[in-house]
Parts: structure tokens; sequence; C-alpha cells
């Protein structure tokens, strides 16, 4: 696991998108899995811009997104759907027939045979919830492996209430969400965070024992995984390798 810790949230969303930006050049049929979140609209914004300067072509790629709400339309402005047509497939050359979520195809194990029948993921893209879910992998005892319906904890609808102007009652409480191992098959797993905010759970993410507890921790055992953070993302990352260090040489 290779870990880039930059100075602000905004050169580590712009290493992030450069990272994409390359694997686009080198392998234009690239397979992305693609989430959403707050802490992806900078990159999204960069990959529009490269895009727009002739450095990432997306007319040969094929994307799966991480997640969806359950019953949301394409149409509602809250669904994911939305988020991703908002933010960059209406401003890249990506095929509409080339973009897919979970959910739409029925049976959520569906979505697994497409990615698949893409040929696997090239690149899943991720970012972390505050109580360490990748997608919405919530935390639990056991994780479930393949795309699935899932409950959505508080503290998840709470992150997603921007998407409703605040009003944390119109969050839907279930959503489709790509399986924790359909994530870690891919070939390479970037992990972005950014803030203060997630400072403490990338603490237990990556410094942490590996964990269905802490559904992020599961990207240490993956084999070629980056991890890009700002400094204060990594601030109390920097603080435990110290605390570490102090106990060793005692």
């Amino acid at each position: 696991m290779q870990i880039i810790v930059l100075p602000t949230g905004r050169s580590a969303a712009l290493a992030t998108a450069q990272f994409v930006a390359r694997l686009l050049r080198a392998q234009p049929a690239s397979v992305l899995g693609l989430p959403t979140g707050r802490t992806m609209i900078p990159v999204y914004q960069t990959l529009v811009a490269l895009h727009r300067r002739g450095r990432a072509d997306f007319a040969k790629a094929t994307t799966f997104n991480l997640d969806e709400f359950v019953g949301a339309s394409p149409r509602d402005e809250g669904s994911y759907r939305a988020f991703m047509r908002r933010y960059l497939f209406e401003a890249v050359n990506v095929s509409r027939h080339r973009t897919h979520f979970p959910g739409e195809q029925g049976s959520p194990s569906t979505y697994d045979d497409m990615i698949s029948t893409a040929g696997g993921l090239d690149l899943c893209l991720v970012g972390i919830g505050t109580n360490g879910h990748l997608g919405f992998n919530e935390p639990a005892a056991k994780l479930t492996t393949r795309t699935h319906r899932v409950r959505l904890m508080p503290a998840t609808r709470r992150a997603n209430a921007y998407l409703f102007d605040g009003r944390l009652r119109d969050v839907p409480r279930l959503a489709h969400s790509m399986g924790i191992a359909t994530i870690l098959n891919a070939r390479t797993v970037v992990l972005l965070a950014i803030g203060a905010s997630k400072a403490s759970i990338v603490r237990r993410a990556i410094g942490g024992p590996v964990s269905t507890r802490v559904p992020a921790s599961l990207i240490q055992t993956h084999p070629n995984a980056l991890v890009v953070l700002d400094r204060a993302a990594a601030g109390e990352l920097a603080r435990h390798s110290a605390k570490r260090d102090r106990g060793t040489r005692r």
C-alpha cells in the first residue's frame, strides 16, 4: 500500500485526477469504478478540465458506480446518477451506454456479472466515510462480498443530506452498494481522503488492524492500493506513527 500525503485538499484531488487521466491515456478502454460524495467533486472537476485540454479521453471507457439509492430515479436530483451527470458525465465524452449504476438491472448480483463481462475493474476510486465505510459497505461483523442492498447508518444518511438540501428526512434509508470483494478485486484501488474530519477514521483504516468494523481497513490487504491524503486527513496518522516509534525506542 502506497500512501501519498499532499499539502492541501486541492493538491490531493489534482493528484488523484491525474492518476485517472494517466490510466486513460495508457489504457483508453479502462473499466472504472467511480464513487460520489463531496470529496470527489474537485476530482471530477479536475478531470473535466483535463478532458477539455485533451488530457483525459473517456470515449472508450466504461464506468460502474459504487452505489445508488434504492428507488432513485435517474431524474431525481438527489440520485447518484444525477450527481455524476452534474459533475462529470455531461462534461466529458463518456458514452451514456457505458455508464452503469447498481440496481438498474434488477438483481444486484447482475451488476457483478456485468463488471466481469466488461473485463473487471481496472481501477476503483473510493472515498471513506467517517464510520469507515467503502461504497455503502457499512461497518458490521461480516461484510457482503458482492453487490447488495444495504440499510444506511444514521451517520451515512447525515453525510448525504446535502444532496437533499439538508433535509435528512428525505435521504433514502436503503441503497445498493458494490460489495467489498468487488471493490477489492479491482486491479488498482485508489482511496482519497481530504480534511480533518477524516483524520480519525484514516488512522483507524490505514494505521490500525484490518477489521470488518472498519471496512476501509481492508484496503491494507490489496496488492496495488494507493492512498492519497491531504495533511489534515493524515494528521492523526502521523501522530499515531510517532507514538508507535516512541514506544519502540523504549
